[in-house]
């Protein structure tokens, strides 16, 4: 990133712009400065509004800009057709002492453009109340900067701990923060359906509830303690559309997921027909990988399956729709006559192709529906359709890159650098951000392939906001620069100068960030911790009780 070689103000730009030049003098917002925005830019517009008001204590009047003409004390937001060179999301900035100039090719750039105006702004700006000792000054920069992948995703799971409209609209509004763009929302799986399906009622009246959760510990997968305390939640349809209408908002982009055929037993517990044995089931108070699932032999689980399917496309107005795919074990396949009958009617040669079977026809049908399916890398086969995505998150490294040269495209998630859930003794910062989506191995022609990053928050420990806050951020606050920022602008020493000054921010937003003397902790601490000892443990014991699930699993 340039610099002008004069002295510049300290400034905390997270992510990193691609190009930022100082120059002398400050642009100075008052009571009468006005914000001039091109007639398609009326939200944006609104939106540094509401954000400026609070701590300034300003009515600045919104006006249509209907000229090319640069007014002094405004702040200018317009569309310019020559910056197609920026891309869809790239934007230009430039503050002067007469005014600030934001402009781009589309209106995402715009709203780019606005976090990184906001960043300019003191700290304060943050604030939802009135600042009286401040002053609004915004140091005189010209900026030019673009995302590196299109895909900047945050993953929140709900399943386990449904924690509600606030707090999804909250993250939704830190996400806006750091220019990230999709929220991948974990809507289903073994401890919770969260959504209401009209068509299937019981999905919430039983699906969204259970007994109680496994409580974290050392020996937490080999006891399997529950502390029997009743978790429900659930969203209405109505409470889909203002998420998804606040997000859009934002530039964010909503991508559901409801998994399948697997982690699925909150909707068997609803619905046990659509099981191989029809068995009477629970919601389950564990975590881990459970035996039953969606019987693919059995033609009225695809029904039931396209019929939520129809109600999800018309909540959510994304092309992309993740339907799971990952940890499917075929204990029950192996047993279930239905499936036997399957495989022998399809011409299938075992369970695998079972599944690969039955993911291309929901992918198929979602196709027919103009929409693009998505799945985690577990389920990848040379049969996959054509048309899905995936999603890499553990290990099948080789047949990723396969399929990349083949022309698939991926969200890359490697669990061992962009695991939110994970503690700061086995992802430090440092870790983190040094994630680097683009697999060493893929030759540069098929580079365009690897769609971005995502970033996944697994709850099966995270049930308050404060412990959201302090597994999320400021790792998070990494993944989002790595989403962004050119890679040969990367440096950890000034990301970590930047991120120090970058957290008042969030100090003032009120989230509840893991400190940095907790966030990159030494060797010693990272082999010695308890937390550390804990997930070895556990995960050694998890093996091995379900060691013979696992093999079913990639049979």
């Amino acid at each position: 990133m340039q610099r002008s070689t004069s002295k510049t103000p300290l400034l905390s730009l997270i992510p990193e712009p691609v190009k930022m030049i100082f120059n002398s003098g400050h642009f100075i917002i008052k009571d009468d400065t006005l914000i001039l925005a091109d007639s398609k830019l009326k939200m944006i517009s609104d939106y540094l509004k509401r954000l400026i008001a609070p701590p300034t204590g300003f009515d600045n009047q919104i006006k249509i800009n209907n000229s090319n003409e640069l007014p002094n004390n405004a702040i200018i937001l317009q569309i310019n057709t020559e910056l197609d060179y920026l891309g869809d999301e790239g934007y230009h900035l430039v503050t002067t002492p007469k005014n600030v100039q934001i402009s781009a090719l589309y209106p995402a750039g715009i709203f780019y453009g606005v976090q990184s105006f906001r960043q300019l702004l003191p700290a304060e700006v943050e604030k939802r109340s009135y600042v009286s000792s401040v002053d609004w000054v915004v140091p005189c920069v010209k900026i030019e900067d673009y995302p590196r992948f299109s895909w900047r995703g945050f993953m929140l799971d709900e399943s386990r701990h449904f924690l509600g409209k606030k707090i999804v609209k909250r993250m939704l509004d830190l996400m806006a923060l750091h220019k990230m763009n999709v929220f991948h929302w974990h809507l289903t799986d073994d401890q919770g359906w969260r959504i209401e399906i009209k068509k299937y009622p019981r999905l919430i009246e039983v699906g969204s509830k259970r007994n109680g959760t496994q409580v974290e510990g050392m020996w937490n997968f080999l006891t399997k303690k529950v502390n029997y305390t009743p978790h429900c939640g659930y969203y209405t349809q109505e409470d889909i559309k203002d998420i998804v209408s606040y997000a859009k908002e934002r530039f964010i982009n909503v991508i559901p997921e409801i998994d399948m055929p697997g982690h699925t037993m909150a909707a068997l517990a609803a619905y046990p027909e659509f099981s191989c044995a029809g068995e009477v089931f629970k919601v389950p108070t564990t975590f881990g990988i459970n035996t039953d699932v969606i019987c693919p032999g059995k033609e009225k689980g695809y029904v039931f399956l396209c019929n939520v399917l129809d109600e999800i496309l018309e909540l959510f107005p994304s092309k992309i729709i993740h339907i799971g795919g990952d940890e499917v074990p075929k204990t029950r396949w192996k047993e279930c006559p239905d499936c036997q009958v399957k495989i022998k009617t399809e011409g299938l040669n075992s369970e695998k192709e079972l599944q690969t079977y039955f993911i291309n026809r929901i992918a198929s049908y979602l196709i027919e529906q103009g929409k693009i399916p998505i799945v985690w890398n577990d389920t990848l086969d040379d049969n996959l359709v054509t048309e899905a995505l995936g999603q890499h998150w553990l290990h099948g490294d080789e047949k990723v890159l396969e399929h990349l040269r083949r022309g698939r495209k991926f969200v890359i998630s490697r669990f061992f650098y962009a695991y939110l859930d994970y503690p700061y003794t086995r992802i430090p910062l440092r870790k983190a951000y040094s994630f680097e989506p683009l697999p060493e191995e893929l030759e540069e022609k098929y580079h365009l392939n690897v769609l971005g990053l995502e970033a996944p928050m697994w709850t099966e420990w995270v049930s308050t906001t404060k412990r959201l806050d302090w597994q999320t951020f400021p790792r998070l606050t990494a993944h989002a620069e790595t989403g962004w920022t050119l890679q040969i602008n990367k440096n950890y020493s000034s990301f970590k100068n930047r991120l120090e000054r970058f957290l008042k921010r969030l100090d003032l937003l009120g989230v509840k960030y893991a400190g940095l003397n907790k966030t990159d902790p030494t060797i010693f601490r990272r082999v010695f911790s308890s937390t550390w000892i804990s997930v070895v443990i556990g995960r050694l014991l998890f093996k091995l009780k379900v060691k013979s699930n696992q093999e079913n699993i990639t049979d």
